[in-house]
């Protein structure tokens, strides 16, 4: 099948590289001129494990392609992919411009019957303006044609983002036309023959589920780093309590892990538009603004940790700082609690030794050169001159460290782990003060 997909940002690329890899014809557009460019040359602009390899094998093929040209990707394409980006506009709510701006240059030059999937994670009733902005540049040309607006919301994620596309928990398809339903339902085979994974609604069903979704998955982030600092506060191990919980099979072990917050592109951004959106129809989503909160207040726990073992001295002080991305297997930073903590020591007059596998570009693209910030080629690079280790990644190469070159490193033998990647009994037996999330040392007892 023919397909155009409009973004080359994470989204679009794992979309139009995974419905390559399946036999299908993939057209791309953006109109970053030096982004395709790149794409043309080979070169990928974001980091996710495995997409490299499967973008340029289906270059390759000629399965897939990049253009700036918009007259060529509607008339490429039935399906009609909207892969851009809906960033938080002032208040909190999803700016809509670039979706609004892709669907009216789709109207202005269609000629056949369209597909137009809503593929970007958008507010509900997006759909239904997408298809009133086409109508009304139809209108505008004095000409009728026939198209269909779907809902498709993506749940990659970022590090598994090939696995998930590939073999996903479900695929949720949001129309209210049959025919629509049977076309998508063929485009989606190849990654459905296992066991049937469509799950078929109304179009505003679709929208909110993908907003539901990630609302849930933060909620269950911000309970666990709620709990965790009461365990810290009565003595419990908030580790113990996961395991006891998870247990539950109503609760399950998935995202009850403590930390220092989440970050990304989809989570923060997802739980203000879905309050904002909630707010605009009459209702007031205090959940919502509680796990957000909770969030906001977590990404400073490690600096406070770090503040109290110095008695609110960092003036002078090196922390080496592993991980810099949200999350692993990303060299994504976008609302990473790393930033957090890093501008907080430099706001305190300390200095940062930080190393990360994949965001050492991304680091220096958004701080620059900087004397406050020295970014590391290697972890143990990093502790060089350091007075203390701080933990913000869960990057696997971390979890299990040379500890006795680290103690022989650090001028204090102190790690802040804000991802509870070891026992506390073992590490403080080695000689060195450990603080943890709902675990560890305490700084309020």
């Amino acid at each position: 099948m023919r397909v155009s997909i409009y973004g080359s940002g994470y989204v679009g690329l794992v979309t139009g590289a995974c419905l390559a890899e399946t036999g299908n014809n993939v057209l791309c557009v953006d109109v970053d001129e030096a982004k395709i460019a790149g794409l043309k040359e080979g070169k990928i602009p974001i980091y996710e494990p495995g997409l490299e390899d499967v973008i340029l094998r289906n270059v390759e093929a000629g399965r897939l392609r990049f253009t700036t040209d918009y007259d060529e990707a509607v008339k490429h394409g039935l399906f009609q992919f909207i892969a851009v980006g809906t960033p938080p506009d002032e208040d909190g709510s999803a700016d809509m411009r670039y979706v609004q701006s892709v669907a009216r240059g789709i109207a202005e030059r269609m000629e056949d019957y369209r597909i137009v999937v809503d593929k970007s994670t958008v507010p509900v009733g997006t759909a239904d303006r997408v298809r009133s902005t086409m109508n009304d540049v139809l209108k505008e040309r004095g000409v009728s044609r026939e198209f269909d607006v779907v809902s498709n919301p993506e749940f990659l994620k970022e590090g598994a983002a090939i696995e998930d596309f590939m073999k996903p928990d479900r695929i949720v398809i949001g129309t209210d036309d049959p025919r629509t339903t049977e076309l998508m339902r063929g485009l989606y085979e190849p990654f459905n023959r296992n066991r049937d994974r469509l799950v078929v609604m109304d179009v505003r069903s679709a929208e909110l589920t993908k907003y539901a979704s990630n609302a849930m998955l933060a909620t269950k982030i911000s309970f666990m780093n709620e709990l965790s600092n009461i365990a810290e506060r009565v003595g419990a191990d908030i580790e113990k309590v996961r395991v006891g919980m998870g247990s539950d099979p109503r609760i399950g072990y998935s995202f009850i892990y403590p930390g220092a917050g989440y970050g990304g592109s989809c989570f923060p951004k997802d739980v203000t538009a879905l309050g904002r959106s909630a707010a605009d129809h009459g209702y007031a989503a205090h959940l919502l603004d509680a796990v957000e909160a909770v969030n906001f207040r977590q990404k400073s726990v490690l600096f406070d940790k770090i503040s109290h073992y110095y008695q609110g001295d960092l003036e002078g002080k090196t922390i080496a700082l592993w991980g810099l991305a949200f999350k692993p297997n990303t060299d994504d930073m976008r609302e990473a609690p790393s930033r957090v903590l890093m501008e907080s020591l430099w706001g305190a007059g300390a200095k940062v030794r930080a190393f990360d596998p994949e965001a050492k570009e991304e680091a220096l693209r958004i701080y620059g050169e900087r004397d406050e910030l020295v970014v590391c080629d290697s972890s143990m690079d990093a502790l060089k001159g350091a007075d203390a280790l701080a933990i913000v990644t869960e990057w696997r190469e971390f979890r299990s460290p040379d500890f006795e070159l680290i103690k022989e490193r650090l001028t204090n033998h102190v790690i802040f782990d804000g991802r509870n990647l070891y026992d506390p009994l073992f590490v403080e037996s080695l000689g060195i003060a450990y603080y943890a999330i709902g675990r560890g040392r305490s700084i309020h007892n």
